[in-house]
């Protein structure tokens, strides 16, 4: 697959699900922070790491959250480049990428949908693509509304181009 980027509509539709917040705050329970804790998170979802503290610690500026947000995809946008075998349109590449920012490059890895992307005849436990996709739908355990919704909007963008959310 040749070398993609996320669109910028991709980022536009991440930005606003994944939402800005300037300030410091634990991105289980969402509340503001001031000081480093498992899950600190900043920006447009950036895990602030332990080491970050003391530059991120104090907030981000909007142009400081749109560098993060570049830097924390790139992993990604490569994971999907090396992991996928078929050529992707834009809004199937932007789809994935988005996928595997949120659930994490090496879940997506073994994900049943990285599967039946690069071979849709594969057997795994789902009845198709879509089902596969759906199956990300836990945190903690729990099936959540948030990512219910979420799921269906990435495979809506991935199936059929809709840069629409819930």
């Amino acid at each position: 697959m040749n070398a993609m980027t996320l669109s910028p509509q991709g980022i536009d539709w991440l930005k606003r699900v994944e939402g800005q917040r300037l300030q410091p705050y634990d991105d289980q329970t969402g509340k503001p922070i001031d000081h480093w804790v498992a899950g600190a998170t900043v920006g447009y979802g950036h895990l602030i790491t332990r080491e970050e503290w003391a530059a991120l610690g104090r907030g981000v500026t909007l142009a400081e959250a749109e560098q993060l947000l570049r830097r924390d995809l790139a992993p990604f946008e490569q994971t999907v480049i090396r992991s996928v075998k078929p050529s992707l349109a834009q809004h199937q590449f932007d789809a994935l990428v988005i996928l595997c920012f949120n659930i994490g490059g090496g879940n997506f890895g073994r994900s049943s949908v990285l599967k039946l992307v690069n071979d849709p005849h594969v057997a795994t436990p789902y009845a198709n693509l879509e089902a596969a996709w759906m199956a990300w739908t836990r945190s903690q355990g729990k099936v959540m509304k948030g990512l219910v919704n979420r799921r269906g909007a990435e495979w809506r963008m991935y199936n059929s181009g809709s840069y629409d959310h819930w």
